[in-house]
Parts: structure tokens; C-alpha cells; sequence
């Protein structure tokens, strides 16, 4: 009876060391489960967004590795947030619309601007807009206006708005994005009306304007439009921004028009999901980008406006021009396309794709 009391003791002692190693080897595994994913931000956003160098730096300085994850539409981004309840990603950078949508669904988080250090190098022009109107949720990451470029050597008028685009003299010559809000938006402007307006009649009207514009119209795309005004396949064109930083670098005697019935603009900004596995690197990363150099640097990439003012002495001089607010670039002037109700952006849609047929 004796050795059986010693064999279970020792049987129990036993069993009680495997239960040990068994939790620490769980914790051990959950530990590192954890520390691996400290380690790690998903950033979600458009191909293209960053100079390699920049996110290799941050990755080196911090030791936090970007899993990078793109995607093509900010629709698309908004239905895979949907579908994760605000988590899977840390951080998300896309347009000022889709954004509203995000903040209202609550999936998004508010800044923890404690962790923000560089907070204040952010141009105040790019603030307090309408998806984000107490500044709490969003960092802007450069800005767009729709703006004209064309080639004065193939064009016999002087282009100052939308409205010269309908000239007779540019039947078949000239370019513009497929952005159906943005180009039904350049045609109310024409009629004097706001891109946001909700009035059927009035949208409408401006889709019976289009159809007077169709004759003009060569190309109609988004991508690498300014590769079709260099190479003088169209004479004019109304193109995003960093299209247009592009054109210009490339030739210079091109001429860029500020619409004078009104610029519209358009902001991307990054957020950080309600449900962000790992909203603490989120953080570091926006502080890093914000960094008044390091900012130059990225718009330099980026070809949009720079959304940091403290960013704007050290964009070089050849990009100045097209990174920086012109001098006839008034807020006043300004107005951002904005969500509109249902019934409206169907009345949208139903008069692109008549414009459309027309132009094909």
C-alpha cells in the first residue's frame, strides 16, 4: 500500500508537470501570437499611396512590420469593413465621402491625439470639412481639384472654365475622367448650380448640357489620361491632380486652368477602424508621415496637394507648383463633391450612362 502511495505521488507529480508545461507552453504561444501581432500593421488603402522608402524606414525604425493590402474601389474597401465589424485592418486611407459613410456607421475610432505629436503640421484648410467636421476620427493625406490642362499649341482659344471645353473648335480633342460626380458636377457648375445639389430638374438639366459636350469628347478614362495629352492624342482634358503634376513635369509649356465658375476639391484622409487590431501602430505611422519632411517627401510621390503646411518649405521647387495652394486658390471657391440622397445620385448615374453612349 506503501509503494502505491508512492507511485501516485509521483504519477500526480507527473500530471502536474505536464499541466505546468502545457500552460506555459500556451502562454508562451499566446505571447508571441501577441507580440507578433504588435509588430504588424495592415494598412488598407490604394496601390501606389507611399515611396518604398518611406514605409521600409518606418518598418526599420520601429521594428513594425506593413502588410500592405490594396484595393480599387473605396466601395469595395467599405463593404470588407462592414463585413469585419471595423476590425481586420489598423489602418485605412480613402476619399472624403466614403469616409462620412465609415464615421456614421461607427467604424471608425476616434484620434488618440496624445500619440500625435506632429498633429499640428496639418493644414487647417483640410480640416473641419464635412465627413469630419470636429477634426476626431481623420488625418488628411492629400488633396485633388478638378482642374483643366491643355496644350496651347493645338488649341486656337483661351481656356479660363468648364464652360470653354464646349467650344466647337475642340470637336473630338479633348480627355476627361470617369468620375461620373466630378464631369455631371462640371456641367452644373456651367448652369451655375452646386455639385451637391438634390434637385432632379436641375441634375437633369445638366445631363441634357452633356449631351451638347459629347461631340468634343475623345477619351474618357481615368487612367494615365495625361499619357493621352502628351502624346497629342487629345488637345484638353479635365484630369485629377496628381495627373496633372505629372503632365506638367513632362512638358512644361502645357497650360493649367483653374475653372473660373468654381474649383471643386476632394480630400483623402486616413482613419483607424473601430475594431483596429492594432490602433497603437496605426498611431505611430500617422505621426511618422506627418513629420514635416517626411510629408514632403510622400506628396512628392504622391502628386497630390500637400495637406501639411509645415510640409510645404521642403516640396522642391520643380514640384512647388503643382503640390502647393496656388495663389488664386480661395476656400471661398471652393466646394467638395459631396454624398447626395438616393434618388439623386440615381439621376446621376441615369444621366452618365446616357452621356456615355453619346461619347462612344
Amino acid at each position: 500500500m506503501g509503494k502505491g502511495r508512492v507511485n501516485m505521488k509521483k504519477r500526480t507529480a507527473r500530471a502536474i508537470t505536464a499541466v505546468l508545461m502545457a500552460v506555459l507552453f500556451c502562454t508562451s504561444i499566446f505571447m508571441c501570437s501577441c507580440g507578433d501581432k504588435s509588430k504588424t500593421m495592415t494598412l488598407y488603402t490604394w496601390e501606389g499611396m507611399f515611396p518604398q522608402e518611406v514605409l521600409d524606414d518606418f518598418e526599420e525604425s520601429t521594428g513594425i512590420k506593413i502588410n500592405y493590402v490594396s484595393f480599387d474601389f473605396n466601395e469595395t474597401m467599405l463593404a470588407k469593413l462592414e463585413s469585419a465589424k471595423g476590425g481586420t485592418y489598423d489602418l485605412i486611407i480613402a476619399d472624403d465621402y466614403i469616409i462620412e459613410t465609415v464615421i456614421k456607421e461607427g467604424l471608425a475610432q476616434k484620434l488618440d491625439k496624445s500619440k500625435l505629436k506632429n498633429y499640428e503640421n496639418i493644414n487647417p484648410i483640410y480640416q473641419s470639412q464635412f465627413y469630419d467636421p470636429d477634426n476626431e476620427y481623420t488625418v488628411p493625406y492629400g488633396a485633388g481639384v478638378q482642374t483643366i490642362v491643355y496644350n496651347p499649341d493645338k488649341v486656337s482659344i483661351d481656356i479660363t472654365g468648364y464652360a470653354d471645353l464646349w467650344d466647337k473648335s475642340l470637336v473630338n480633342s479633348v480627355g476627361i475622367i470617369a468620375n461620373y460626380r466630378v464631369i455631371n458636377g462640371m456641367a452644373l457648375k456651367v448652369l451655375g448650380e452646386s455639385y451637391n445639389t438634390k434637385d432632379l430638374d436641375k441634375i437633369a438639366a445638366a445631363g441634357e448640357k452633356l449631351k451638347e459636350l459629347a461631340p468634343n469628347i475623345r477619351i474618357i478614362k481615368d487612367d494615365n489620361l495625361q499619357d493621352d495629352l502628351i502624346s497629342g492624342e487629345i488637345s484638353a482634358a479635365v484630369m485629377y491632380t496628381s495627373q496633372v503634376t505629372m503632365a506638367m513635369l513632362a512638358d512644361p509649356s502645357l497650360k493649367v486652368v483653374y475653372p473660373k465658375e468654381g474649383i471643386g476639391i476632394g480630400i483623402m484622409a486616413g482613419f483607424i477602424p473601430s475594431k483596429a487590431p492594432n490602433a497603437e501602430a496605426a498611431h505611430l505611422f500617422l505621426d511618422y508621415i506627418l513629420d514635416a519632411e517626411r510629408g514632403a517627401q510622400c506628396f512628392e510621390y504622391l502628386g497630390y496637394y500637400c495637406t501639411y503646411s509645415a510640409s510645404d518649405a521642403y516640396i522642391s521647387d520643380e514640384f512647388k507648383p503643382f503640390l502647393t495652394l496656388p495663389a488664386e486658390f480661395e476656400k471661398e471657391d471652393t466646394e467638395m463633391i459631396q454624398n447626395v440622397s438616393a434618388e439623386a445620385e440615381e439621376k446621376h448615374s441615369d444621366v452618365w450612362v446616357v452621356f456615355k453612349s453619346l461619347c462612344e
